[in-house]
Order: structure tokens, then sequence, then C-alpha cells
């Protein structure tokens, strides 16, 4: 009772495709075929970004000195 026998499996497929036809079933593992693909390449484009070397955190140093500007107007026009 608990396996089919080969008939089984042939009632089945005999249902599917009748139900479905070949075109049906034709047209849906090129959909699951391109699915695959575009699965595969989307795997690859993560593969090539984790491959790609991470930028440099840039940091903000609070104890260094400020860098030098050119000609500040504000600094002669303060009143004493």
């Amino acid at each position: 009772m608990g396996s089919l026998s080969i008939w089984h499996w042939i009632v089945v497929i005999a249902v599917v495709l009748l139900l479905f036809g070949r075109g049906k079933i034709s047209d849906l593992m090129g959909d699951v075929a391109q699915g695959i693909k575009a699965f595969k390449k989307g795997m690859k484009e993560d593969e090539s970004a984790a491959e790609k070397p991470a930028e440099p955190v840039k940091t903000i140093d609070h104890n260094a000195s400020p860098a030098p500007t050119a000609a500040r107007s504000d600094v002669g026009s303060k009143a004493v």
C-alpha cells in the first residue's frame, strides 16, 4: 500500500499531460530555466560585489588642529 507501481506513475503522467498539455508544460519548464539563470546571475553579481575591496572608513580626528586657510576676512575686523 505504501509504494506506487510503474502503472500508477504512467496514469499520473497521462492525467497531467491531459490537463496541462505539452505546450503549457514546455512553457513552464522554460520559465523555470529563466528563473534559474536569473538566480545564478544574481549570485554572480553578489560575489563580484563581495570581491571588491571595501573603501576605508573616513573618520574625523577631533584632536587634530584645524588646517590653515587662505586669507580669513574676520581676523582683522575684531574690535577690542
